[in-house]
């Protein structure tokens, strides 16, 4: 390919935002090992897949980029931002990571999981009855925004006068998964946030310490390895407010996204009222069609063949979930939403040692928003969709406007 007629990866671009996939398909079937940028993309099911599972390409990048970044805005780095990247489930190696995710394990499972269903029913029923008796709702700002936020205060036991600030908080300190967006006074703001939700969340725990219930938070905190390791106080703040920044925003673009999916295509809307039972496999279709998670970064630890390119010690590899999520050789038409599909392994959750803690919360959650708005009659109020600009890393609606009028 000539440098004439080379293809240009932007992901800042508007086109991209609008819609990724005509470009990703370009990549995958000229060139799925692409060269930008400083960078290496990749786009092909397979190469994503390998570098996901391949344990010498270190996640730990972005607290890298948070601490040189920082220190060009302001000329030194914020201690506590600095580790509370460090110290994160999404960007540690082993072994730190191995010990952290030992621990948490051990209170993530299916069935703590599972005993959740009548909580988030209960969150997303009371949002969808309202939205039924205004005859209407922005889907995003009226559902798939509030429930994952309700639903993780819920599980953690939060007192009522610190939710009402978690979502702006949250919202806030994710821009520190793309540091370079960030001014010297968003990071300022950024910083003070931190501060401010960490002192919050250490005087739940502390208080949790002395009077323990039946939540999240008090079951971390009893969480023990076999050798009597345990999380540490600002450990488990830090766990905490790193389960509201991965979960919260990706949770609500899958049920955006998986909503609008399925107006858009009312062949299946009607396939999934009249099968309800499918809801589950409607759920990851989703995740696999427009992936929340577009985009993740890993560095390479040493040097690598990777289809016939050869890559440093300390490139940049960045993996295109969304492109291998539509790669042919995996997905059989894969430009197509079909919630019958059977076969193919989605990676909107990541894979290996990083795979998505919170996934299957995430996909109960979307489950559950899916069967409660089953009975209505929900229609688009707008043909343009409205995709957000404040991430290239996550794509999701900022407005999903829908009237309802039912049940059916």
């Amino acid at each position: 390919m000539t440098a004439a007629n080379r293809i240009r990866f932007n992901p800042f671009g508007s086109a991209f935002r609008r819609d990724p996939y005509p470009l990703y398909r370009q990549l995958r079937e000229t060139e799925p090992v692409h060269r930008t940028l400083g960078m290496w993309v990749l786009t092909r099911h397979a190469d994503v897949r390998a570098v996901l599972r391949d344990r010498t390409f270190s996640a730990g990048l972005i607290p890298q980029l948070v601490g040189r970044h920082a220190g060009a805005l302001t000329g030194t780095a914020d201690g506590r931002i600095d580790r509370l990247g460090r110290t994160s489930l999404v960007f540690t190696d082993n072994p730190d990571h191995a010990r952290l995710r030992g621990l948490v394990n051990r209170v993530f499972t299916a069935q703590a999981v599972a005993r959740l269903r009548p909580v988030v029913h209960r969150v997303a029923d009371r949002l969808v009855r309202q939205a039924r008796a205004d005859g209407g709702m922005d889907a995003i700002a009226g559902l798939a925004a509030p429930l994952p936020v309700t639903v993780l205060c819920e599980w953690m036991g939060l007192p009522e006068a610190l939710r009402e600030h978690v979502a702006a908080w949250t919202h806030d300190i994710r821009y520190l998964l793309e540091p370079g967006l960030l001014s010297a006074t968003d990071f300022v703001h950024v910083s003070e946030v931190v501060e401010t939700f960490c002192a919050a969340l250490a005087d739940v725990v502390r208080h949790r310490a002395g009077y323990p219930g039946d939540d999240l938070i008090s079951e971390l905190l009893a969480a023990r390895t076999a050798g009597g390791d345990r999380l540490g106080e600002e450990e488990l703040v830090f766990l905490c407010i790193m389960c509201f920044v991965a979960g919260n925003e990706t949770t609500k673009s899958l049920i955006g996204n998986g909503l609008h999916a399925l107006l858009r295509h009312p062949d299946q809307a009607a396939a999934l009222r009249e099968r309800p039972e499918l809801i589950p496999d409607a759920v990851t279709e989703a995740l696999r069609y427009d992936s929340p998670l577009q985009l993740t970064k890993r560095v390479a630890t040493r040097e690598v063949e990777l289809a016939g390119h050869r890559i440093a010690e300390g490139e940049q590899v960045l993996l295109c979930l969304g492109a291998a999520n539509r790669d042919p050789a995996v997905f059989a038409r894969p430009d197509t939403f079909d919630i019958t599909r059977a076969g193919g392994e989605h990676l909107a959750f990541g894979h290996g040692m990083h795979g998505c803690l919170g996934g299957t919360l995430a996909q109960l959650q979307a489950e559950v928003a899916f069967s409660c708005l089953l009975p209505w009659h929900v229609e688009l109020a707008a043909d343009t969709p409205a995709w957000q600009d404040h991430s290239f890393i996550v794509r999701g609606l900022t407005a999903l406007p829908v009237t309802m009028r039912g049940p059916r």
